[in-house]
């Protein structure tokens, strides 16, 4: 079977897609900070990254970071790609980087840009947003005795295994560009979605929600995050709280 790659292969996403990619008989490479015997910073490339992908057919490039050096870290996973012989690079983005001016976005947008000028054949998924990542944020919202929202925003969040099954799909075949974005089963007021968490976990809230401003925030408002017409995916937010939230609870 084919040799691949992942990027960030120890992180929410890319440890997923891994073990999808070994389930399916590949031979899988897991590259992060400090996975051995790949032990790589992308933002600084090195004589390790080349050793990575040595002899590798494809690479699904999962590592990223709100906190700045997508772009450094690309252009040298490029730049190995190529001296490497590497056939496929798989990049995994999010829906609406191209339509809402937030700044991590604006680098995904610039990520992708450098995969379509590589010269590498490439394939581009974008998705909306990870279950997971709304119950991150809830708990930083629910700490106080009010949970105060962003008037007015609705979100379509989406599985993670369900992507990472997209992903590794994908990575077991050849370059195809820009496929069609994956959505989550439903598109939801952010309200809804926060009730949603606060039952799953048991706390009482006062939810408030407050008008925001600014061109970013009306983006989001606008809808320019979701996929309502490519809502594939399956598995719902609450579903997925009463498994990862309930079912802790009762463990």
């Amino acid at each position: 079977m084919t040799t691949i790659l992942v990027t960030g292969g120890t992180g929410t996403l890319g440890r997923v897609v891994s073990e999808r990619l070994r389930a399916d008989g590949h031979e899988v490479r897991v590259l992060s900070r400090h996975a051995q015997p790949y032990a790589v910073d992308l933002r600084q490339g090195g004589t390790v990254l080349d050793k990575a992908v040595a002899g590798v057919e494809t690479v699904v490039h999962c590592a990223s970071t709100p906190g700045g050096g997508d772009e450094e870290a690309t252009a040298h996973l490029i730049a190995a790609a190529r001296r490497a012989g590497v056939g496929h690079l798989v990049y995994i983005s999010i829906v609406g980087v191209d339509r809402v001016p937030l700044g991590y976005y604006r680098t995904k947008l610039a990520v992708e840009r450098l995969i379509e000028e590589s010269g590498l054949g490439w394939t581009l998924l974008r998705t909306t947003q990870f279950h997971d990542l709304l119950v991150r944020v809830f708990d930083t919202l629910a700490r106080p005795p009010v949970l105060m929202l962003p008037a007015g925003l609705k979100d379509q969040p989406i599985e993670v295994e369900e992507v990472a099954e997209r992903l590794a799909e994908l990575a077991a075949g050849g370059p195809a560009r820009r496929v069609p974005d994956m959505g989550g089963p439903e598109v939801r007021t952010f309200e809804s979605l926060a009730r949603t968490y606060l039952r799953a976990t048991g706390r009482r809230r006062r939810i408030v929600n407050v008008p925001l401003w600014g061109r970013t925030y009306g983006a989001f408002r606008g809808g320019g995050h979701l996929a309502p017409e490519q809502a594939v995916g399956k598995r719902t937010f609450e579903e997925y709280v009463a498994v990862r939230i309930e079912g802790g609870r009762r463990a």
